[in-house]
């Protein structure tokens, strides 16, 4: 907001208006500040330690919003006196979005928009009425083919059942039309499974204000019947018994239950067990329903099978926890259990350093349940069989026994139809099963999504590829079979991202993105095979009914996952009562957003985040850039490039299009055409690359403005060129280290704690650890993952070193810093970006400089989407020190040498945080100069 006159301003650095994390008081919290235009100074106007926003310049005061009273009011800061003091009171709702005009400022609180009058400094609620057709809220009929989530397939194979959108549908495999079994707007049932015998669709229903089991018809007709009450919070997974009498499933609270449904009314779960790491989530039946196998994690983070007796309700741990077990499912035959184990150590090596890791760890194997079951892979030998006449007189002993013991057991032999009706108890021999595992002879490798039909295995491979693919390309997963009887792997499709085996094990329903189809459990098969019309799925889509429950799940989502059961002290159910109102008057999806956005704000907590869902789609037109800047020469009128940004044309994220091989275009050169339409102002020179990302485009360029020495090339237009000035500025500031330093010290930016956070960190740290100090510089780092792979490098210590005859000496480790670290941060440094200085104080590795971080270290770990596919953020893994203490959170990491970067002063050109870290790490090398011991002199060993 500008001074009355003109000549200063009041602002902000810090934005955080649409930060959904309320009473916020870490490194980026906001203050108001004033500049000088004239006089090219800056200072801050407050200090406060949480949130001071929204400045509006009126006379000689500055009114702003503030939560120092916990709430956001308008406040007053009396420029004259620089005292405070508040305007306004409201205490449910904060003050938003402020706007000052004359002698007024108008802003919105609960809904509502109220004018404070500036003179008597009163606040009017306004009542307004805008007509409108709410053509947003309005039930429509929708496509949701692109919107499945969870599937299973039939007994037989014959239908499909997917969730879509919230509803249940049933989809042919090739003849009929698919059904809504579900119709319900408002209410959303997923992850649904058919039962074995065909009978009932089971899934997850919100209907009664939480997820509870129901069953219903395959055929949509008669009522929903209830199974389960008593929800302890979000459940997934269900999976049915092969006797369709019982249910296993699992829940947030890392628990397997399984629920029998005879009774056909609401009952409580019946507890199998609980993991104390994480969910439990792989889980199988024994073929005749007695059993469950499920893998559960030890302390050392490794899983290990287990079996449940339902007759005894007695769990026994059969694989120990020296291996790292998953997906345990049994044989049909009930003569195996099959799992998967990362106990193959084939160690791969880094290329920048004598390093190791295990990628292809995976082995599928298969235990014998009973101790007197043969190996399935125990040797063979081709053997002549017994002569005809020898096997007759053979066969007559035999039969005449076989008369004898008939008439025995004559009145307890069963029907045909009852021995198929009734299934044989499994006999398990606990005691020695781990001895009993063997491996299928098929090698290691990644490997997810076991089933086992009769004779037959099928799993998901997955080859190895690098973390990031550098075109965005999707892995491809392919299903296996494996034949036991032969011995035998054979690929049944590839280009899946998932499947489910029928019940009688003849039929595969696969998903490779949109695409669904049913097909032969067989070998041989392709994407697009037996393909059903999940395309085609549509449904009545009641907006307003949508967004109440999505309100609801986003609330019942932070209940259940936050990893504070006490939710910060936050009185929750009020909460959802207090936003809850708002809702019915929600009129587009972007609404729905701001009024969850309040709710999970009220957590107070980092990483609260709502995105997405279903709204208008705007055809967007693509510009091409240059990877350049212009500037209007006022004389001519032409556009000339003033600055041309180098890249990494190696790197298809840094590629430069001026910069390529044979394009010779310089700085100073004027822009005189874009394919053939010549350049002047005012036509914007953007205009002329509407729709040109990734086309030939001509422009004509010239060092003189006559165009006497005009030349003509054809480029490529990039989409975007954040990553050329990136680079820019990176690499400036490595020139800027290494001419203060004399090339003794390296400097290494790291962008995120992600991917293209390890690549920028490797990228630089491997070239330089031979500097005699290194500046880390993780300012404006936005997180990703935990960073303690890139501090495990920066700690490293040489051990000792090697002397060859000829050369220099080899160090031990090599890719080791071999001077001192200084690490630079500032209030843009959040989540990953804090716990990056944390740590590296915690390892003492150097002195941190700059301004407070963000304080973000309430971490999240899952992405459950809400109806729609929008969706929120559950923050559920929080940071506390070795003294046992919580740090870090809504506070950040203070550094050893606070330096703020002035304005007055970056304009000028410095970087003054920068600065201070080449000042101390310089006097950390006069002082002690970095070095290692030279070679000694050899023994006389005469």
């Amino acid at each position: 907001s500008y001074s009355p006159d003109g000549k200063k301003i009041a602002y902000n650095r810090m934005s955080r208006e649409f930060r959904t994390w309320k009473r916020y008081r870490g490194g980026m919290a906001q203050d108001i500040w004033l500049y000088d235009f004239e006089k090219n100074t800056s200072e801050s106007l407050t200090t406060f330690k949480g949130t001071d926003a929204f400045p509006m310049w009126y006379k000689n005061s500055i009114y702003f919003v503030s939560d120092r009273d916990r709430t956001m009011n308008i406040y007053c800061l009396d420029l004259a006196t620089r005292n405070t003091r508040k305007i306004t009171s409201h205490t449910e709702y904060d003050v938003k979005w402020p706007s000052l005009g004359q002698d007024k400022i108008v802003y919105e609180n609960g809904g509502y928009l109220y004018v404070l009058d500036l003179k008597t400094e009163k606040t009017k609620k306004l009542d307004i009425t805008v007509p409108a057709e709410k053509i947003f809220a309005r039930s429509t009929f929708k496509k949701v083919g692109n919107m499945i989530n969870g599937y299973e397939i039939s007994k037989t194979g014959k239908r499909a059942v997917v969730e879509a959108r919230g509803d249940i549908f049933t989809v042919p495999e090739k003849k009929g039309d698919w059904r809504n079994i579900t119709q319900t707007p408002g209410i959303r049932e997923r992850d649904p499974a058919w039962s074995p015998d065909g009978k009932w669709i089971a899934y997850l229903s919100d209907r009664s204000g939480n997820y509870e089991i129901y069953l219903r018809k395959p055929d949509g007709t008669g009522d929903e019947i209830q199974v389960t009450k008593g929800s302890h919070g979000w459940q997934w997974s269900l999976l049915w018994s092969p006797d369709s009498k019982k249910i296993l499933f699992s829940d947030k609270t890392y628990t397997l239950y399984y629920v029998n449904i005879d009774t056909k009314k609401p009952q409580l779960p019946r507890k199998i067990d609980k993991d104390n790491w994480s969910d439990i989530y792989e889980y199988s039946w024994s073929p005749d329903s007695k059993w469950v196998t499920y893998q559960k994690s030890g302390d050392n983070h490794f899983g290990s099978i287990y079996l449940y007796s339902l007759d005894k309700d007695k769990s026994y741990q059969v694989t120990s926890d020296f291996y790292d077990d998953y997906d345990p499912v049994f044989d049909p035959d009930g003569k195996y259990l099959y799992f998967f184990s990362n106990r193959s150590w084939n160690p791969l090596f880094g290329n920048f350093e004598h390093n190791f890791s295990y990628v292809l760890s995976s082995e599928v194997c298969v235990a014998t349940l009973q101790a007197d079951t043969p190996s399935p892979f125990a040797p063979e030998s081709d053997e002549e069989s017994v002569a005809a006449s020898e096997k007759k007189d053979e066969g007559k002993a035999e039969k005449a026994e076989s008369k004898k013991e008939s008439k025995k057991g004559s009145k307890a032999k069963k029907s045909k139809n009852d021995k198929d009706t009734e299934e044989k108890p499994l006999k398990i021999d606990i005691e020695g099963l781990e001895q009993r595992v063997v491996a299928l002879p098929i090698g290691p490798g990644n490997y997810y999504g076991l089933s086992a039909a009769k004779g037959k295995i099928f799993y998901v491979s997955v080859p190895t590829l690098p973390a990031m693919a550098q075109g965005g390309e999707q892995i491809s997963a392919k299903l296996e079979m494996f034949n036991m009887e032969k011995r035998k792997e054979s690929k049944v499709i590839d280009g899946i991202n998932g499947y489910a085996l029928s019940a009688d094990g003849k039929k595969i329903l696969y998903r490779a993105r949109s695409t669904f189809g049913i097909i032969d459990a067989s070998p041989g098969k392709n994407v697009g095979d037996g393909k059903i019309a999940t395309q085609s799925l549509e449904m009545k889509v009641d907006p307003q009914a949508e967004w109440e429950e999505m309100f609801n799940d986003a609330w019942r989502l932070e209940r259940d996952f936050f990893y504070d059961p006490n939710m910060h002290g936050v009185d929750w159910q009020q909460m959802k009562k207090r936003y809850g109102v708002l809702v019915p008057y929600v009129a587009h999806r972007f609404d729905l957003n701001y009024v969850i956005g309040e709710l999970i704000a009220e957590l107070c907590s980092s990483h609260t985040y709502v995105y997405g869902g279903d709204m208008p789609k705007t055809k967007h037109v693509n510009v091409g850039l240059l990877g350049c800047d212009f500037a209007v020469d006022k004389k001519t009128g032409l556009y000339e490039i003033t600055k041309i940004y180098k890249g990494r044309n190696w790197d298809k994220r840094y590629i430069s299009p001026l910069t390529l091989p044979g394009i010779e275009v310089h700085e100073g050169d004027y822009l005189l055409a874009i394919n053939g339409t010549e350049l002047r102002y005012p036509t914007n020179p953007f205009s002329l690359l509407e729709n040109a990302v990734g086309r030939q485009t001509v422009i004509k360029v010239s060092s003189d403005a006559a165009g006497k020495k005009a030349r003509e090339f054809t480029v490529v237009p990039i989409a975007n060129d954040i990553w050329l000035r990136y680079n820019d500025w990176v690499e400036a500031n490595r020139e800027k280290v290494a001419k203060a330093t004399g090339g003794r010290v390296g400097y290494i930016h790291v962008p995120n704690t992600s991917l293209i956070g390890l690549n920028e960190f490797a990228s630089s740290f491997y070239p330089q650890v031979n500097k005699d100090g290194i500046i880390v510089d993780v300012r404006y780092n936005s997180g990703g993952f935990i960073p303690d792979m890139f501090i495990e490098r920066l700690s490293r210590k040489f051990l000792a070193l090697w002397a060859r005859r000829e050369g220099n000496s080899y160090r031990t480790p090599w890719a080791a810093p071999k001077g001192y670290l200084v690490c630079i941060t500032n209030a843009f440094a959040g989540s990953g970006g804090d716990a990056f200085p944390y740590f590296f104080r915690e390892k003492h590795l150097g002195k941190l400089i700059g301004t407070r971080t963000w304080g973000g270290l309430i971490g999240i770990s899952r992405g459950i989407r809400l109806m729609d596919g929008g969706g929120i953020t559950m923050p559920d893994f929080g940071l506390y020190d070795l003294n046992g203490k919580w740090s870090v959170e809504n506070f950040g990491v203070q550094p050893d040498i606070e330096v703020i970067n002035y304005p007055h002063l970056v304009v000028k050109g410095h970087d003054p945080q920068l600065e201070k870290a080449i000042e101390v790490i310089m006097q950390e090398i006069k002082a002690n100069p970095p070095g290692i011991p030279g070679k000694p002199k050899y023994p006389d060993k005469s």
